[in-house]
């Protein structure tokens, strides 16, 4: 399974994320395409550690039994819950939004295991450098299949 830590794994994600126009129709969801590509950015960035978001009490919960459901090879399923605090609901610029998420994937393809956060996900839980990478790569491919790319 593809992960954020493989050189062609990034390429493959810059390509589609440079595919995307600004008028793209989402297939699924409610966010336009500028904002998926906002939430996509701070999900990278909460991989990073940059963004620390709180467990949830029902991830405390249901967290341990579903977290195979990040990290195994089988894409994300539409329409899933989106935690709350990643949701873009906000008017944002296509072109900076864009230049921005391919700047984070560089980034956290770069930081390596080393940059990866040590908190836990919000839901899953305590996660590996290589779960938050191919579940980062799941999330990207989720979302930029909701948009066609």
């Amino acid at each position: 399974m593809e992960n954020l830590f493989q050189p062609e794994a990034v390429d493959e994600v810059i390509s589609r994320i440079d595919k995307l126009q600004p008028a793209a129709q989402r297939q699924w969801g409610k966010m336009e395409v500028a904002q998926m590509l906002a939430h996509c950015s701070a999900a990278l960035d909460m991989a990073s550690g940059q963004l620390i978001l709180p467990r949830i009490f029902i991830g405390r919960l249901l967290g341990p039994f579903v977290k195979p459901i990040y990290t195994n090879e089988k894409p994300f399923s539409q329409n899933n819950p989106t935690d709350k605090k990643l949701v873009v609901a906000d008017k944002r610029d296509f072109l900076r939004e864009q230049e921005q998420l391919k700047v984070k994937v560089r980034q956290f393809h770069d930081g390596g295991e080393e940059r990866c956060t040590a908190h836990p996900h919000p839901f899953f839980g305590a996660l590996t450098p290589q779960q938050w990478s191919r579940g980062m790569y799941k999330h990207l491919d989720h979302h930029l299949r909701q948009f066609g790319a």
